[in-house]
């Protein structure tokens, strides 16, 4: 471990705070799945190098566009330095092999086999800096018979049962409203890079991280999986409600909907008091759980008979005082807008463009509201090349 730990030690930005900041990471990832686990590890304080082709990340040409600055390329790449090279011509390989030895972590997130026929298997790889953690993500992942398959989040979504399992009873299988495969799978894989480098302290040794989209979309499928384990299929699809318990809904109230979620007896019968329909708490359909579940069609009903009465803010901060979980229903505006979410920093600048906060909130290091901006391509170019000619 000595010569890494002198190697790292060495490499310290001093303005770089965090506890990464004695990380350094060889991004060649592109995208979205890739480029959010690493900027969660710039976020916290990694030196991470993104290693781009001539053309660049395919999302520098993607909109929404402010001025000439790609969110889509800017909200998962600040904080990173950027340096082209094309790992096809000997010169830029010598500097990426350079690179490989003096690096804590390569992340890439190629199809299986990409890494392979350029000569930087993870084999290859440990070769050169035998403590190096190779982090791969992919739609698949390395093994499988569906390895070398193309993915993008909604081929996931479909293949997965999620999308099936999302959307109303009476409408199609629905796309989850954001690219959620890809962030579970960023999620991840920065959990994945973070502990093996913890093992890496234990052992000296580096290993190789392997992440497929599909895994951790499976992962994250919660209820519609505990359905299949109990019945050995999929569940239909319920629209906004729990699938166990009830009421857990969307309720319209005289202007439109908004959140009640009560998760026992006791809150039920809390909500049916303060709706003034106390004999609905002993009635023989709703008196316990299973039985409001199996009814949850007429109790909605005969609680929206009584909540359409009153506006939703209204509901809303009156079942509240009485202890009722409720909420509404925002649009994004409103929620990245909301004294919780800037309570919270959840919305940074970062080159001068709104984007989403770090949720990892650490004691003992700063949440900065503003974050190095993402880099122009090969903006850091010369500086690296210079860096790790030899």
């Amino acid at each position: 471990m000595q010569r890494q730990k002198d190697h790292i030690a060495g490499n310290i930005n001093p303005k770089r705070k965090g506890p990464l900041s004695n990380i350094t990471v060889v991004d060649l990832t592109h995208v979205i799945n890739g480029p959010f686990a690493t900027s969660i590890l710039a976020d916290l304080g990694a030196r991470v190098i993104k290693v781009e082709p001539p053309q660049g990340d395919d999302t520098r040409k993607n909109g929404p566009y402010i001025g000439n600055k790609s969110l889509y390329f800017s909200c998962v790449n600040r904080g990173k330095e950027s340096v082209v090279l094309n790992l096809k011509e000997d010169k830029d390989k010598k500097i990426f092999i350079n690179m490989v030895s003096k690096a804590d972590v390569v992340v890439e997130n190629f199809r299986p086999g990409v890494m392979d026929r350029l000569g930087f298997s993870f084999d290859e790889l440990k070769k050169i800096n035998p403590q190096i953690i190779y982090a791969a993500s992919s739609g698949f992942g390395h093994s499988g018979p569906m390895a070398n398959y193309p993915a993008y989040d909604t081929i996931i979504q479909g293949i997965s049962g999620l999308m099936d399992a999302t959307g109303f009873p009476d409408g199609p299988p629905t796309r989850v409203g954001t690219s959620v495969s890809d962030i579970a799978a960023g999620l991840y894989l920065y959990a994945g890079i973070v502990t093996a480098l913890l093992d890496r302290e234990h052992t000296g040794k580096g290993m190789q991280v392997d992440i497929a989209m599909l895994d951790a979309t499976i992962a994250f499928l919660e209820h519609p999986f505990m359905a299949y384990a109990a019945t050995g299929k999929g569940p239909e699809r319920i629209g906004n409600r729990h699938p166990s318990m009830a009421p857990f809904d969307t309720f319209q109230a005289s202007d439109k909907s908004f959140v009640i979620c009560c998760g026992n007896d006791h809150l039920f019968s809390l909500l049916c008091t303060n709706l003034a329909i106390p004999e609905l708490i002993d009635h023989p359909h709703y008196k316990t759980n299973v039985l409001r579940t199996q009814n949850q069609s007429s109790l909605k009903s005969a609680l929206e008979a009584v909540l359409i009465t009153r506006t939703a803010q209204e509901w809303i901060d009156y079942l509240d005082a009485a202890g009722v979980p409720v909420g509404p229903i925002l649009d994004v505006a409103e929620a990245v807008e909301h004294p919780q979410s800037q309570a919270r920093n959840m919305v940074v600048t970062a080159g001068g463009l709104k984007m989403p906060g770090n949720p990892i909130k650490l004691s003992a290091y700063d949440d900065p509201t503003i974050r190095g901006a993402a880099p122009e391509l090969d903006e850091h170019g010369q500086r690296i090349r210079e860096e790790f000619k030899s």
